[in-house]
C-alpha cells in the first residue's frame, strides 16, 4: 500500500469544557471537504481509534505535522504527556482560553487549591493535581495561539489550512471594536456608559455582545499590548468598584499575564476617587 500522502492533524485534550473541539465538529459542511486534504490521525472526541485503526490513547502514535491542543495544564501527568506531544507534532497550536491563557479553571492561581480540593471532594488524599493552571505554552513551545471561549470556527479553519499550506495565519491581534465598527455597532460605553472591555479584548467573536446591548466581557482574552492603565480608569469612570474591576478581568482568561497589573492599577488612588472619598 502506497503511504498516504496528505499531512496529519492531531487534537489534543487537557483540562477544558471539549467546547473548542466541538468547534471544529461543528463546521460540518468545511469540515468534509478539509478530509481531502489532511488526514485526521488522532481526535479522541471525534473516534475512538487511530489512524491505523488501533485503538486510539491518550498519548497517540505520531508523528503529526500539525496537533491541535485544547485545555490546560493541571497535573503533573498533564506537564509529562504535553512534552511528549511536543517532540511528535511538527507543529503545535493551542485553541482557546483553557489552552492559551489556563483557562476559568486558573481562578485557583489566586486561592488555596488545598481548600477547594477540602470543600469539593470527600477524600481529598485521592486527588492529584498542581496548585495553578497553567497555558501550553508555560510548558512547551507553541507556534500559534488561537484564542476564544469557545474559539472561532472560521478562525479556527484559517489556522489549520495556513499551516498546512505553510503560510502565517490571517488572524488579526486587534481589539473586539473594530469589529463593533464594523458592523456599524454604536460604541456602547460612550452611548450609554455600559462598562465594556472591548477596547483591550481580542477580536474573533464578531462584536456579539455589543451588538446586543451587552459590554463585552473579555472571552477572547487580551488584545496585543492592551492599554490596561486607560481601561481601568474607563471601568473607574462608569462606575466599577475595585473589586468589580479585578473580578471583570478574572474570568476566562483569569491568568492572562498581559491582564497581572490590573489589580495593582484597580486599587491606585486617582483624583477621581479622592473626590468621592472627600466628605462632603
Amino acid at each position: 500500500m502506497e503511504p498516504d500522502p496528505r499531512p496529519s492533524l492531531a487534537v489534543w485534550k487537557f483540562a477544558s469544557c471539549d467546547g473548542c473541539q466541538l468547534t471544529l465538529l461543528d463546521c460540518e459542511d468545511e469540515l468534509l471537504p478539509l478530509t481531502d486534504r489532511v488526514r485526521i490521525t488522532h481526535f479522541l472526541e471525534m473516534s475512538s481509534a487511530e489512524d491505523s485503526r488501533e485503538r486510539a490513547t491518550l498519548e497517540g502514535t505520531g508523528p503529526y505535522d500539525l496537533s491541535l491542543v485544547d485545555g490546560s495544564i493541571t497535573t503533573a501527568e498533564d506537564v509529562r504527556r504535553v512534552h511528549h506531544i511536543r517532540r511528535i507534532s511538527r507543529r503545535l497550536v493551542t485553541i482557546g482560553a483553557c489552552a492559551t491563557a489556563g483557562g476559568i479553571q486558573a481562578l485557583r492561581n489566586f486561592a488555596d487549591v488545598e481548600g477547594f480540593r477540602a470543600a469539593v471532594y470527600a477524600d481529598p488524599e485521592y486527588i492529584a493535581t498542581l496548585d495553578t493552571s497553567t497555558p501550553i505554552s508555560a510548558h512547551v513551545p507553541v507556534d500559534f495561539e488561537l484564542r476564544g471561549c469557545p474559539i472561532d470556527r472560521g478562525q479556527l479553519l484559517e489556522v489549520i489550512t495556513a499551516f498546512l499550506a505553510g503560510r502565517k495565519p490571517n488572524v488579526s491581534g486587534h481589539s473586539v471594536c473594530f469589529e463593533c465598527k464594523r458592523r456599524g455597532t454604536t460604541c456602547i460605553t460612550v452611548a450609554q456608559g455600559i462598562p465594556c472591555l472591548g477596547p483591550v479584548t481580542h477580536a474573533g467573536c464578531g462584536a456579539l455582545c455589543p451588538a446586543y446591548g451587552r459590554g463585552c466581557y473579555g472571552c477572547f482574552g487580551p488584545m496585543v499590548q492592551p492599554n490596561l492603565e486607560a481601561m481601568v480608569r474607563e471601568l473607574r469612570h462608569d462606575g466599577m468598584t475595585e473589586r468589580d474591576i479585578v473580578r471583570v478581568f478574572r474570568t476566562f482568561n483569569a491568568a492572562s499575564p498581559e491582564y497581572g497589573p490590573v489589580p495593582e492599577l484597580a486599587a491606585q488612588e486617582t483624583p477621581e476617587t479622592l473626590a468621592e472619598e472627600e466628605p462632603r
